[in-house]
């Protein structure tokens, strides 16, 4: 069998590596601006070899045992938690993260998300009994998986190693920003005993690769993680056949500060979050919600936080800031800065500019942005990029208000003095996950969002069941 490279990878389709024709994507380092690989540009003809390879496969791999598919699952995450090394220096040159963060996050995180799916099996209720039905959970069939590329592994695996447990079979488009890891998953894979077809990856742009799979009719669900107006536009081509559709989109999640919390905690851990593998984390907590009265204060302290924040080379150990994942990405977080100047908003950190130093690369200067107004451009879109906007507030009610104003809700925070009356605000939060005075990510819990961050789930049992049909049987 061969095996993808990623000096040179191919699409993967069928158990084989496969040329595509002559035209490239090349793959640039956001850090060096060199180009370190090309991937193919995938066409419609490209989609439609995988997903007869897809179709031709499920049979078998449907009709494999439970605890033979969970093995083949647990044998994916051990291949890549071998190669975790290879895995992250990869990331970090196809997109910038930190090699630090890319160890333990981009590469360390999909190792143990899919040993967590292998684990369910056993006592997953894939058949229940009620009266006189029986209800089974059969896969969903051939899966459409379309990826970003600020987490281009994790992304991935939080849906091929679910998707592969159900039963199902999937044809991947990974991001063309950040394919190298793909190649090396397929890889993993096929070592792991995964049988041919099973597991498809298609390279291109959303505009071809991705429509087609949205819409093509040997496709039964699709799963995005991306952009809202992406997932938009995937729904609308899925439409066509009515398969199902999973999104995973934006966020400007709020991280609400009570008038009781540990002021320095709060922003401390606040700042972490918000500015997370450079702020490019659907996730991230770019609005810091904090009582009138403690605003200057709170500003004072994330400023002081922010100047540990090591902006640099991110194939060094200090780095806890690289690159952009593009100098695309670079440009447009650029604006965003400059638009929160030209509305009002006070430049506390950071700012217009370039990084002093690093004339090279697509760099960005970390910005805090303080006294925004909560109905400001830079307080309501989602910009991914190391920025975040101080808001003050009077009450709980407004911050509550505040939190909810924009059309995303994909997470947030509560920091207080009283974990009761903090939960009472989570509570209140139109959001599909809140953490709690600091509450640690939970990989078996839940993920995804309310409104226009999406619908559907990732993760853990509820990640497991949107890969499943459910049939009675009457007796």
């Amino acid at each position: 069998m061969a095996a993808p490279t990623t000096a040179h990878p191919g699409h993967w389709i069928n158990g084989e590596r496969v040329e595509g024709g002559g035209d490239r994507i090349e793959v640039v380092n956001p850090a060096t601006e060199e180009v370190v690989a090309a991937v193919p540009a995938g066409t419609g003809a490209d989609v439609d070899a995988a997903v007869t390879a897809a179709g031709k496969a499920l049979p078998g791999w449907s009709a494999a045992s439970v605890t033979d598919r969970a093995a083949v699952v647990m044998k994916i995450s051990e291949g890549i938690a071998a190669r975790r090394d290879e895995l992250a220096a990869t990331i970090t040159a196809e997109m910038g993260s930190p090699i630090t963060f890319s160890t333990h996050v981009q590469a360390g995180l999909p190792a143990a998300t899919s040993a967590a799916v292998a684990k369910l099996a056993p006592d997953f209720a894939w058949t229940e009994e009620i009266g006189n039905s029986l209800v089974v959970r059969e896969p969903v069939g051939v899966v459409g998986a379309i990826t970003p590329w600020n987490y281009p592994l994790h992304q991935v695996v939080a849906k091929l190693a679910p998707a592969l447990l159900a039963g199902c079979t999937v044809v991947l488009k990974p991001s063309e920003v950040a394919p190298l890891s793909a190649a090396i998953l397929a890889e993993i894979a096929a070592e792991a005993g995964l049988p041919a077809g099973v597991f498809n990856v298609v390279h291109g742009t959303g505009p071809v690769v991705g429509e087609a799979i949205a819409a093509h009719p040997g496709i039964d669900m699709v799963s995005f993680t991306g952009s809202t107006r992406a997932g938009k536009r995937v729904s609308e081509l899925a439409s066509g056949t009515v398969k199902r559709v999973a999104l995973e989109l934006g966020g400007k999640s709020a991280n609400v500060v009570l008038d009781d919390a540990d002021l320095g905690k709060a922003v401390k851990i606040g700042l972490a979050n918000a500015w997370i593998n450079g702020g490019q984390t659907c996730t991230a907590w770019t609005r810091m919600l904090v009582p009138a009265s403690r605003h200057d204060e709170a500003v004072e302290l994330a400023v002081a936080a922010a100047g540990k924040y090591t902006v640099g080379d991110p194939t060094q150990d200090g780095t806890r800031i690289g690159p952009m994942s593009s100098a695309a990405q670079s440009a447009r977080v650029a604006g965003y800065i400059e638009r929160g100047v030209s509305d009002g908003a006070t430049v506390a950190f950071g700012g217009p500019g370039p990084v002093e130093g690093l004339e090279r690369g697509a760099y960005v200067r970390p910005t805090i942005f303080a006294n925004v107004d909560p109905n400001a451009v830079i307080a309501q879109e989602e910009i991914f990029g190391p920025v975040l906007s101080v808001i003050p507030y009077s009450d709980d009610d407004q911050a509550v208000e505040i939190a909810n104003s924009t059309v995303y809700g994909l997470a947030g925070a509560v920091f207080s003095g009283d974990d009761q009356r903090a939960l009472a605000v989570a509570r209140r939060l139109r959001t599909g996950q809140v953490d709690v005075n600091g509450g640690s990510f939970n990989p078996a819990a839940p993920f995804g969002g309310y409104k226009q961050s999406g619908n559907g789930r990732e993760l853990g049992r509820y990640g497991l069941e949107e890969f499943l049909e459910v049939k009675s049987i009457q007796r």
